[in-house]
């Protein structure tokens, strides 16, 4: 049986994030700083992983396959953070709450190894959000 936990999901910005954004989101650098999640390491041994493992986020609208680490920044046990951008853009709610931006933070995910997935690239994910992706799996 696959080990899940429920966290709660932030999005945010980061000087990795930027700095490879104004380089290309078809780069190596973009998919380095974005494809991944930061979570705490006691929830991450609640999974049953070590960092650098690939896991599945799940939201109420989507999923993605993206790269567990350590936290780069504050993350307490039972928060995730992903780097706004692609990937984090498969599992945000579109819910705005009168704001007319969609709910970056706050949302619950849950979370399991992905150990066997790999990790899409930024074109796939956005060709195959919109039926345009010709490419394998």
């Amino acid at each position: 049986m696959t080990k899940k936990i429920v966290l709660n999901m932030i999005t945010q910005r980061s000087i990795e994030e930027g700095v490879a954004m104004e380089k290309g989101k078809t780069t190596p650098e973009y998919f380095k700083a974005c494809s991944i999640v930061e979570m705490n390491p006691e929830d991450m041994k609640k999974l049953g992983i070590w960092k650098n493992t690939n896991v599945l986020v799940k939201s109420e609208v989507g999923e993605v396959v993206v790269t567990a680490i350590e936290p780069t920044q504050f993350c307490p046990p039972g928060l995730a953070h992903i780097r706004q951008g692609v990937w984090a853009n498969q599992v945000v709610p579109p819910r705005t709450q009168s704001t007319g931006t969609p709910q970056y933070s706050g949302f619950p995910v849950t979370i399991e190894p992905a150990i066997n997935e790999r990790v899409k690239t930024a074109l796939e994910l956005v060709q195959g959000a919109v039926g345009l992706w010709k490419g394998g799996n």
